[in-house]
């Protein structure tokens, strides 16, 4: 009789959910799975040996992946994200300056609009403005955290312009955005330069 003895991988399904799939260029649904080796006898499974670690796999195209692919965010969580982070950024530096400034408010409704919030208005704007101060520091987070370092300093340029379209920056308007940098997750130093940057290409010291 003969007898066939092997060694076989076997995977299970630990979790599933969406991610942002490479190769698709699109959110697409996934398994993240867990292998583990294991003695076989006619290509049955019979004596488990180690685990062979774990890996991410697109449901559509079948693309193996890392696990660290699941931090990068979905197009949908981005899509949520822009706007929510910008409606919370231009509302604390709005509060540091004059809430009331014509020019700063135009401003600020055109910066959230261009981030995804076609139908944010004046009206939109003051519900903003009359949230705590602190309401919106979990949606600038989610946002500096799915953005690259160039790309949130392009937020806090951004958010420097509103702050000056009324005049030079004001001691509380920089301690705003020096705070809000952090939430980005921009040290001291890069929002320094920005700020001198951005500050120096208006004109303004």
């Amino acid at each position: 009789m003969l007898i066939i003895w092997g060694l076989g991988v076997f995977y299970h399904t630990i979790a599933q959910g969406a991610f942002f799939c490479r190769k698709c260029g699109g959110d697409r649904r996934y398994r993240r799975r867990a292998g583990r080796r294991f003695i076989t006898l006619f290509f049955i499974p019979l004596v488990p040996l180690g685990k062979t670690g774990e890996h991410v796999q697109c449901a559509t195209c079948k693309t193996r992946y890392v696990t660290e692919v699941l931090r990068l965010p979905t197009a949908a969580q981005m899509e949520r994200a822009l706007p929510a982070g910008m409606r919370a950024l231009v509302s604390v530096i709005l509060r540091a300056g004059d809430p009331a400034s014509p020019a700063a408010r135009r401003r600020a409704i055109e910066a959230v609009t261009g981030a995804g919030a076609q139908d944010y208005d004046d009206a939109a704007l003051e519900a903003d403005l009359a949230q705590s101060a602190g309401a919106g520091r979990q949606a600038i987070a989610m946002l500096g955290a799915q953005l690259q370092v160039h790309a949130r300093e392009w937020h806090l340029a951004e958010l420097i312009r509103i702050a000056m379209a009324d005049g030079p920056l004001t001691g509380a308007q920089r301690a705003a955005i020096e705070s809000v940098a952090a939430d980005l997750g921009l040290t001291q130093a890069q929002a320094v330069g920005v700020i001198t940057l951005t500050a120096q290409g208006a004109g303004q010291s």
